[in-house]
């Protein structure tokens, strides 16, 4: 048999460079980084939970990547071949492999360790790019596929939701059994001797993580390591995992910075909920938020930026003339510049009940898993931006109608033509101008919204299942008051607009401490664009490059 993985070959064949089959020369160029062994029949390489593991490349035999091993759930993901390579994004990132692996047969690899692994990827350009776009491409049908973590809890838990969003905004494999419809998942909790209310459950392997918090699956993936060592001091800290923190990240370390990047909640930011952006230059057919933050942080840890999340800063000091971040976790990091890229969090509509709801029935993003959740159902969109447009046409490929709700009386001013336009032709999205949400209705879960006309006060009753609020943002510099200078909304002021107290003149997008730069929807006066954001991001480095070559005080 060639090295084309078996199981089910009409999809998961080499056409897409999910699977691609290494030549003689390739393979002789991967025997320079590593080591071949044998295995024997049934003989495990890894283990899904694995602190860490080699990347192999398979010379004799056939090794079976599965999931859920020596469970009565195992099964199987992809078989590989001579030629074929056994990994995926979680040995880039360091992080511990979602499935194990295993030898069909008496089987010859060349073992490769995470150093030559890494080696590989900086010093041999055409075998990376192979690798790297295999590993993207296997990601998304993993996505697709929901093999990986598996997750039991019900539809009307939040933590069960808080749990979903994490794992879908950072992009994790994962299937979902809910207690209220699936019936296997109260088997399933037998089997591990969980409680209903100790749910809802992550199973990783034989791992079992009542209730996790992010940071605590996080760290079962193995993932956050110490954002730094004790005594190390950082080039750059990036702060946020948007577009332009992403790009700051990418750009610093291509540039031989060692560069630290932190993210409180997901990468991507607010722009990984988008559904479609189809203005980003170089893109005519568009691609999702989700799409872009995974090809950037896969560049960014090509370059070795270490990238860590959940991490959420909360002071910025200075020590001995070095920038002092401090964490959540308790953490300290020392860096010679910080880039501010923590962008903007979403404005909350001002409702009674509304925290019942969050997470059950009112969303802030519209990714794959809120569409799964509300499938067929009638919903509501508040709000006449671009990212309310976006997800308008979105949900309404999978839903039963959408209710576009807005306070003007059209989208002219506040969104993009080519989002008018989509949502003016289709059929089962329905514009409510000079409309507003005065009331949630139900009980466990939403029922419907009351929603009233600005100009005469007359209500009415929306049959809707979920509410989606996309009513702007506002800044997330917190943790920043009294450390920077801000405008009167709370943004990030920076360059010109600093009112400068010592002889240092500040660089553009510099902020009122010299060596801290604000970049994306945190800085005063910023473009609410992606590709702006992009473009600040990766300007600031250089910017950072200027400012140290000055050796001012900080």
């Amino acid at each position: 048999m060639d090295g084309t993985p078996s199981e089910l070959r009409g999809l998961d064949d080499a056409r897409d460079g999910a699977f691609p089959r290494l030549s003689d020369e390739q393979l002789a160029v991967v025997r320079r980084y590593g080591e071949e062994c044998a295995y024997e029949a049934g003989e495990t390489l890894f283990r899904e939970g694995d602190p860490t593991y080699d990347f192999y490349v398979v010379v004799e035999g056939r090794v079976a990547v599965v999931d859920g091993l020596g469970t009565s759930r195992e099964r199987l993901i992809v078989e590989h071949g001579p030629g074929s390579f056994i990994g995926e994004y979680n040995l880039l990132a360091g992080a511990a492999p979602l499935f194990s692996a295993v030898a069909r047969e008496p089987s010859r690899v060349i073992a490769v360790s995470a150093d030559g692994f890494r080696r590989i990827i900086d010093q041999e350009p055409t075998l990376s790019e192979l690798i790297l776009r295999a590993f993207l491409s296997r990601r998304v049908r993993l996505i697709d596929r929901g093999v990986g973590l598996e997750l039991v809890g019900s539809r009307y838990s939040p933590d069960t939701r808080r749990l979903i969003e994490f794992a879908t905004r950072n992009r994790l494999p994962y299937s979902w059994l809910d207690l209220e419809s699936d019936p296997t998942a109260e088997s399933l909790l037998r089997d591990f001797n969980v409680e209903p209310v100790e749910t809802p459950v992550v199973l990783l392997g034989s791992l079992v993580l009542r209730n996790p918090s992010n940071e605590e699956l996080a760290r079962a993936l193995g993932r956050p390591a110490p954002p730094a060592r004790p005594d190390e001091v950082v080039d750059l800290v990036v702060v946020g995992a948007g577009p332009a923190g992403l790009a700051a990240a990418v750009y610093g370390a291509s540039e031989g910075y060692t560069t630290l990047c932190v993210e409180a909640s997901s990468v991507g930011g607010q722009a990984g909920t988008s559904t479609r952006i189809e203005n980003y230059l170089g893109f005519p057919a568009g691609l999702s938020g989700s799409e872009l933050a995974t090809r950037a942080q896969l560049q960014a840890e090509k370059f070795e930026a270490r990238i860590v999340v959940p991490c959420e800063a909360v002071a910025l000091e200075q020590h001995d003339g070095l920038h002092c971040l401090k964490f959540a976790a308790g953490d300290d990091v020392h860096a010679r510049a910080v880039i501010i890229a923590t962008g903007a969090r979403y404005r909350r509509l001002e409702l009674e009940r509304l925290e019942q709801f969050e997470g059950v029935g009112v969303y802030y993003a519209a990714t794959h898993a809120e569409a799964k959740t509300c499938a067929g159902d009638v919903v509501a969109i508040v709000g006449g931006g671009n990212s309310a447009g976006q997800a308008a046409v979105f949900l309404a490929e999978r839903t039963r109608k959408v209710y576009v709700v807005i306070r003007r009386g059209d989208l002219s001013e506040t969104m993009s033509r080519y989002l008018v336009d989509q949502i003016e032709r289709h059929d089962r999205i329905e514009l409510l101008p000079h409309t507003e949400v005065r009331e949630l209705l139900g009980d466990d879960t939403l029922e419907g919204i009351v929603v009233e006309d600005n100009r005469d006060g007359s209500r009415r009753t929306l049959d809707v299942r979920a509410l989606f609020a996309f009513i702007g943002a506002d800044p997330h510099t917190d943790w920043l008051e009294g450390r920077l200078e801000l405008d009167s909304r709370g943004f990030v002021l920076t360059g010109a607009d600093v009112s400068v107290t010592d002889a240092i003149e500040r660089l553009p997008l510099e902020t009122s401490r010299p060596g801290v730069f604000a970049v994306g929807d945190v800085r005063s006066g910023s473009v609410k664009r992606v590709a702006s954001a992009v473009g600040e991001g990766s300007m600031a480095v250089r910017l950072v490059f200027d400012r140290l070559a000055t050796a001012a005080p900080l």
